[in-house]
């Protein structure tokens, strides 16, 4: 039996609004993209070994022990595209991964790893510098901050970076599971005030699970909105399938 004035009217159901339907897209168009094929084309432990800009990039960087690895592959919906391990720090080089031949994706070596020496700190402060200076197709640094724990000094260290370096970031909160629905929102509040002042952030604060998935999709369509306007395929990573 049809309920509600429009129903017995005949009438058709209310179509989704305009803002609905765009946000819908998006979401279809960053699945689409992250389930794209997606090869390593070239790891750099030194600045020589950086590969020439080709595609619009977008870097992943946070400390040793923020989750990065989890999510990329979650991201990608690849179980070991970026290396998972139980020790922190043993990522050491700059991985470049093209995906669906429109976007490279960098994963920046994981800092404030507490056992590396000060020699490998500045090794790895020197590259991650070198690589933000000279990539003028480097849209965003995704910058991944533990949920559970908020900023740190070494993410302001690396703020302090990219803001020197005036490249555009975002933060991504990780391990949102581990949080209730409430303390995750205030966690986004509170980080997003924190950055506010700073000259190269980006004013949403995305919060992600790895293990659940929340905040990925949301993730993808910001990633793929960048990717907009790239070439439908590229030499180094062929066409999207």
């Amino acid at each position: 039996m049809a309920h509600g004035g429009e129903a017995l009217n005949g009438a058709r159901p209310r179509p989704p609004s305009d803002d609905a339907a765009t946000e819908a897209e998006r979401l279809e168009q960053g699945r689409r993209l992250f389930a794209a094929e997606c090869l390593f084309v070239a790891g750099a432990a030194a600045a020589g070994q950086i590969p020439a800009v080709s595609l619009p990039e977008i870097a992943f960087a946070g400390r040793s022990n923020v989750g990065k690895s989890s999510l990329v592959n979650r991201l990608t919906g690849r179980k070991a595209l970026a290396r998972i391990s139980d020790t922190p720090g043993r990522t050491r080089q700059i991985n470049f991964f093209v995906l669906g031949g429109r976007l490279m994706l960098v994963d920046l070596p994981g800092y404030g790893y507490a056992r590396a020496s000060k020699d490998q700190v500045a090794s790895w402060t020197l590259l991650v510098r070198d690589y933000l200076r000279g990539r003028p197709t480097l849209r965003r640094v995704c910058l991944l901050v533990d949920g559970r724990h908020g900023l740190k000094e070494s993410d302001e260290a690396m703020m302090d970076m990219m803001d020197r370096a005036a490249v555009s970031y975002q933060i991504v909160l990780t391990k949102a599971d581990k949080l209730t629905p409430e303390e995750v929102r205030v966690k986004q509040v509170e980080t997003g005030a924190a950055v506010a002042r700073r000259t190269a952030a980006h004013p949403e604060v995305v919060a992600t699970s790895a293990h659940s998935g929340a905040g990925v999709p949301e993730l993808r369509a910001g990633l793929a909105d960048l990717a907009a306007d790239a070439p439908a395929a590229a030499a180094e990573g062929g066409p999207e399938r």
